[in-house]
């Protein structure tokens, strides 16, 4: 799941919220706009191209995997139609992101990789249950409610990332901002909602269910770890208002958590 954390310092006379980082979009505009100055951005956005590529040839060796076969998308129009939106979904997702990170570039493609392992177990399990355990295929209905769900998703955490990228637009390090408006009015962590209703999605296109339980229980944990840490990270830069929004808001399901 990508980090919704700003990872902007904030003013030491001020607990407003750190600003968010130019989107990726912003910045390719400016190092083609003023070439030669931006190296560290440009080679950035190769890794994390070739991050995708990786992780999107690795989705589809788990699936052949799950499935013990690979000449089958043809004849599962569901299953291939939601890879071609969660092709789409990877690679929008790769431009409106913000997280450029500033570590090593060999030690940054490694780490992000191996944090995907557990979604590539998701997209290898579902097939092979829906296979080796049940046969044939799953009811229309379901295949096409994942589809949706997927859909939904990608939308969710998509547009969270322009919202993140529009409603701090023009703000410097100096000048921070907290988001509360948009998605993230309802939810505290949208982009993290999305990328699960993605996850889980797939779970349904194969009607899957021990692999929808183990993908719920497994994200579960996994989200709340992520969040913990980057709540608190965000309390100590944003002090009593990020408590109140807090408060008021929650993390992912509204009224539910």
């Amino acid at each position: 799941m990508a980090s919704e954390v700003n990872q902007d310092a904030p003013r030491s006379d001020s607990k407003a919220t750190g600003g968010l980082k130019p989107t990726t979009a912003m910045l390719l505009a400016e190092a083609i706009a003023k070439p030669g100055e931006q190296p560290h951005f440009i080679h950035s956005l190769a890794l994390r191209f070739a991050e995708t590529a990786i992780f999107l040839v690795a989705v589809i060796g788990a699936i052949a995997l799950g499935l013990g076969i690979t000449a089958y998308f043809g004849e599962h129009r569901y299953v291939l139609a939601y890879l071609a939106a969660y092709a789409g979904f990877r690679f929008s997702d790769l431009i409106v992101r913000d997280d450029v990170e500033d570590s090593p570039p060999r030690e940054e493609l490694s780490r992000r990789i191996v944090a995907q392992l557990p979604l590539l177990v998701v997209f290898a399990a579902a097939p092979f249950e829906r296979t080796y355990v049940y046969g044939g295929a799953a009811p229309a209905f379901v295949r096409a409610l994942g589809l949706l769900l997927e859909l939904l998703g990608m939308w969710l955490a998509l547009g969270a990332r322009i919202q993140l990228g529009f409603f701090t637009s023009g703000r410097t390090p100096e000048h921070p901002v907290l988001v509360t408006r948009g998605f993230y009015h309802y939810v505290r962590h949208p982009i993290y909602a999305g990328t699960f209703l993605v996850t889980f999605g797939w779970t349904l296109i194969y009607g899957a269910p021990v692999t929808a339980v183990l993908t719920v229980i497994i994200g579960a944990i996994f989200a709340q770890r992520r969040m913990k840490s980057e709540e608190a990270a965000m309390r100590a830069r944003f002090g009593e208002e990020y408590d109140t929004y807090r408060r008021e808001t929650d993390a992912l399901i509204p009224a539910i958590w």
